[in-house]
């Protein structure tokens, strides 16, 4: 340290302050202001991005909310189709069914009636051929009858014994 001491020069001393002092104006007035002006754009373009990014995550959640929403109602709109072509589907089978009784109901009324109408139709014909039957007979068991005059006697006496004059 003696040394330093020994070799120490006023005049270089103050020299070399001046010159440091210079150069930090100098630094000052050209690079300090332009190294803290781009740090600052830097700082708030930073600032910018990350608030761009907070919003843009607002954002996002936003929409997976509508998107959540849209598909919740989305849902709720196909339950409310599916219920309504259910309730539509069985309708239409009700109906069916109902109209098919009915035509089965109809059909089975005609068939009666068209059954009640052949087998009076078949009496009627059973009761003239009977009838007819009858009338051969009769006329057969007549003319055995009267083909014999004794008989005819007979008989006239019979249905003159049974019948009562008043």
């Amino acid at each position: 340290m003696d040394q330093l001491l020994n070799d120490f020069s006023p005049g270089l001393f103050f020299m070399q302050l001046i010159i440091l002092v210079i150069l930090i104006v100098l630094l000052r007035a050209f690079a300090w202001k332009p190294i803290l002006a781009a740090l600052d754009a830097r700082e708030s373009g930073i600032e910018d991005a990350l608030k761009a990014a907070e919003n843009a995550k607002l954002e996002m959640a936003n929409l997976q909310a509508d998107n959540e929403r849209l598909l919740q109602e989305a849902r709720l709109e196909r339950e409310t189709l599916l219920k309504e072509a259910r309730e539509m589907k069985d309708k239409i089978i009700s109906e069916a069914t109902n109209e098919a009784q009915d035509k089965a109901g109809k059909m089975i009324e005609q068939a009666q009636a068209a059954i009640e109408s052949e087998k009076k139709a078949a009496m009627a014909e059973l009761k003239s051929h009977v009838a007819g039957l009858s009338i051969d007979i009769a006329e057969k068991v007549v003319r055995e009858e009267l083909s014999n005059k004794d008989k005819q006697l007979k008989l006239v006496e019979d249905m003159l014994g049974e019948t009562t004059l008043n």
